[in-house]
């Protein structure tokens, strides 16, 4: 069984990809037998690798300068879930990360991400805290 370091990996190349605008490297990352799902801020429900990776494709023309911070990891049977904090200028958001085994990989099925309301709130998250 993989580790966390594994997980992490997976999770830092999203956010690689997803900074630098790298379209391939996100169509990599994703799953290709899984079913994904995606939630954007503000956005309905992306059902499906089509609309999962054309909304993407669309983001990463212009990417946000954007950080990881906080991560955690869980394992939840066969999935393996990441949660963290996107932080995009002086915008936080939550983010749940998804990620199933592929192939001898982890591949992201699900991302979510929320705006946080309240910085510094009764559910803040310490610093890459391993569950």
């Amino acid at each position: 069984m993989k580790g966390p370091q594994d997980i992490l990996l997976a999770n830092a190349e999203f956010y690689r990809a997803f900074a630098e605008g790298d379209a391939a490297a996100m169509e990599r990352i994703w799953a290709a037998e899984a079913p994904l799902a995606c939630i954007h801020p503000g956005w309905r429900a992306l059902i499906g690798r089509e609309a999962v990776l054309k909304s993407w494709r669309q983001i990463l023309e212009d990417p946000p300068p954007i950080v990881c911070e906080g991560e955690r990891v869980f394992y939840w049977g066969k999935a393996t879930v990441v949660l963290c904090e996107e932080v995009i200028g002086e915008s936080r958001l939550a983010a749940t990360n998804v990620f199933v085994e592929e192939e001898g990989h982890f591949r992201l099925v699900h991302h979510q991400a929320t705006p946080v309301a309240l910085p510094g709130g009764a559910g803040e998250m310490p610093s890459r805290g391993l569950h």
